[in-house]
């Protein structure tokens, strides 16, 4: 450890007081001294402590590098300007549903588990990888690849406010906001929004900022199989994405499926109330379809809480040639958050779907009969009012139980009933 007041010592202070007491101690030696082997000897004196004032140089330069890292030498660009960091996510739950539910029997699960893994590969150039252990959204117990992309940063850079990056691989769907904080930790209920429109499909995506807006535009394959398309009409979507003041925030975006093969690809890539988008009728009924969407998406912020709404707009259509099956849904949801202590916080999520004539909507309910299966009832309208308390022990720990009711009506004009649930989640991230 260095002195708070360390001694600095001039270049050569040794070697002067050295020589000068030599030179003061000449006169009494006497006249018999030998003065020239005296002059030999300081010579000698003041090399040997030249070389021991270079060899503290040395020690001092090392040490100074201990107490301060970044003054350290640097290592070749290739090997020090590397990096990979692993982390995290995990949730564990219990969730009771009424018998129409999703969960009629009341059960613990490892709801979420997730590894990431995130490389800086070279200059502005970066990978990204996800590996799902379990998710809710899957219907197995089998390891899943989540994102995994190539990541290029600034390939343009016009100024500070002007640039483009570019993303190439398996990505986000970057359409409206709640997908990017779905997840256990940065979601402030246990369940999402009745529409809850997300995907991860394979693609590029190039994103970056236009002045104050921030835009995402990418181009995927739209269907759900992650290892073949079917069909090569490709998805698209757009994102735009603004900040009037540093509360307020605005967005906008538009989405198309692309033709999607109902015998090869079944379903889209685009996650819709708790399924996917599929086909009408019966099989056999069409060969292809495509979904048309577009969100207004608006938060305010403030520093204990934040209020959020959205509002959406969907458009199917297939090639039944038999029946026009066309359609148009609109869905919308509004999102309350406040702190109510230091950890303690409070939210509150109303949302809806309504879909004139009937569409295959899983909603809470149970998947195999209101989605999977091929003569499943179409439903017209639905709604879910979730209601939790959360406590957040720490930035990366939350534990959050909620109760969400849920009801609507069938295209026949049946209720659909029984699907409230309840719910506790405990995250972590690391």
């Amino acid at each position: 450890m260095q002195s708070p007041h360390p001694v600095k010592f001039l270049p050569g202070f040794f070697s002067r007081c050295c020589a000068s007491g030599l030179v003061l101690a000449v006169p009494a030696f006497g006249a018999d001294t030998d003065v020239e082997e005296l002059v030999k000897q300081n010579r000698l004196l003041v090399e040997q402590v030249q070389a021991q004032q270079k060899q503290i140089d040395e020690l001092r330069s090392r040490l100074d590098h201990i107490d301060n890292p970044s003054a350290a030498p640097r290592l070749p660009s290739a090997e020090t300007d590397r990096s990979v960091r692993i982390s995290g996510e995990a949730s564990v739950g219990y969730f009771d549903g009424q018998k129409n539910s999703a969960v009629p029997v009341s059960e613990f699960r490892v709801d979420d588990a997730r590894i990431f893994v995130e490389a800086s590969v070279w200059k502005n150039v970066f990978f990204y990888g996800a590996l799902e252990i379990t998710t809710r959204e899957a219907n197995d117990e089998y390891f899943h690849v989540g994102e995994l992309y190539v990541d290029v940063e600034n390939l343009w850079r016009g100024d500070s406010q002007h640039s483009l990056s570019l993303r190439a691989g398996r990505m986000n769907l970057p359409f409206g906001e709640e997908y990017l904080v779905r997840n256990a930790i940065d979601n402030p209920l246990v369940s999402h929004s009745l529409a809850d429109i997300w995907g991860i499909d394979e693609g590029v995506q190039v994103y970056g900022t236009l002045g104050p807006v921030r835009y995402n535009l990418a181009v995927q394959n739209g269907s759900h199989p992650a290892r073949e398309d079917f069909n090569s009409d490709k998805s698209i979507t757009a994102r735009l994405a603004y900040d009037p003041t540093r509360q307020l925030s605005l967005s906008a975006s538009l989405m198309r499926t692309g033709d999607i093969e109902v015998t090869g690809d079944y379903s889209s890539e685009a996650w819709f109330s708790d399924a996917f988008f599929r086909a009408i009728g019966v099989p056999g009924a069409a060969t292809t379809f495509d979904v048309e969407l577009a969100e207004l998406d608006a938060a305010y912020r403030w520093k204990t809480g934040h209020l959020k709404a959205a509002y959406g707009w969907v458009r199917y259509e297939d090639n039944n040639p038999t029946v026009d099956s066309s359609r148009d849904m609109t869905y919308y949801s509004l999102e309350g958050m406040q702190y109510l202590t230091d950890h303690l916080f409070a939210a509150a999520r109303y949302s809806a779907i309504d879909a004139p004539g009937g569409y295959p909507i899983a909603g809470q309910g149970s998947a195999g009969k209101y989605f999977y299966n091929p003569y499943a009832p179409l439903t017209k309208d639905l709604q879910r009012l979730s209601l939790g308390l959360g406590y957040r022990f720490a930035d990366p720990v939350i534990w959050k139980i909620e109760y969400s009711w849920e009801d609507g009506h069938l295209a026949n004009g049946a209720k659909r009933a029984d699907e409230d649930m309840f719910s506790s989640l405990l995250g972590v991230r690391f």
